[in-house]
């Protein structure tokens, strides 16, 4: 089983002197699991955050991601080892193939078997796939085994709850990272989400959070505002009820914000 924490930092569209911001704050206010990704172009600034942050490495769950030029195996392990660099540290925690890309020209087997070669190496604690279907992450399985992968990270929000991969992953024991679990924002003006939160005392992302932490998953939510990294956190402490989460089950509208050609493979319905 993985040991991914519950409530992490993403970084996803941030940069420069913008995420070096908002993971020193972050970090301030007592985040310590941050996700990047080698394609996000932001890896030295959140080294360079992160090390002048004053936070003890071993206090910290580092992920970042690969990017579909440097599967084969060839580049993999180098790859990471430059994203090692740039981040200012010996190892990360968690280490993702970013996206199928099933049409790249390198096998599923080859890119994963490098990965778990890139972990053998030490350069990274755990591995683990992004934005896989149930075939995909059943393929990944036999290549390195089911207890190799510590999550899927995909796209869910209460507008896509992807119950059928949800439910393959649960069963599988394969842990499940949410990303955009506000699907950009589109959910806080959510009439639903709105009322559970007035009930609350709480914000509409805060609801959005809570939902989505009650289901076991881990959240990465973003932001460039100190208040709303603050206001995030308390997600945690939010319990909703069964009710609450019945109504937020109904929010299901496959409202998918992110499926690139040629990176994506085929959603599970």
């Amino acid at each position: 089983m993985s040991n991914i924490p519950a409530f992490g930092l993403g970084t996803f569209r941030l940069q420069g002197q913008v995420v070096i911001d908002s993971v020193r704050t972050g970090l301030e206010l007592g985040y310590r699991a941050i996700d990047t990704a080698q394609i996000y172009g932001n890896e030295a600034e959140v080294g360079q955050a992160i090390a002048e942050s004053g936070v003890a490495r071993n206090d910290l769950f580092l992920t970042t991601k690969i990017w579909v030029e440097h599967y084969g195996k060839d580049k993999l392990a180098a790859s990471l080892a430059d994203s090692l660099r740039k981040l200012r540290t010996d190892y990360v925690d968690l280490t993702l193939i970013h996206w199928p890309a099933p049409g790249n020209g390198i096998s599923l087997d080859e890119f994963m078997t490098a990965l778990a070669d890139a972990r053998a190496k030490g350069l990274t604690r755990q591995i683990g796939i992004s934005n896989f279907n149930i075939d995909l992450t059943t393929q990944a399985i036999a290549a390195v085994g089911r207890d190799a992968i510590a999550t899927n990270q995909i796209e869910l929000s209460p507008y896509l709850q992807n119950p059928k991969l949800v439910a393959f992953l649960q069963a599988q024991g394969i842990h499940v990272t949410s990303y955009m679990t506000l699907a950009y924002g589109k959910v806080l003006g959510d009439a639903t989400l709105g009322a559970i939160a007035q009930r609350h005392q709480a914000t509409p992302a805060q609801v959005a959070l809570a939902w989505a932490l009650q289901r076991g998953f881990s959240v990465i939510p973003s932001s460039t505002r100190r208040e709303n990294l603050a206001s995030n956190l308390l997600a945690q402490t939010l319990h909703l009820t069964e009710d609450d989460m019945a109504q937020i089950a109904a929010l299901e509208r496959n409202g998918r914000e992110v499926s690139p050609e040629g990176l994506a493979a085929r959603w599970d319905d």
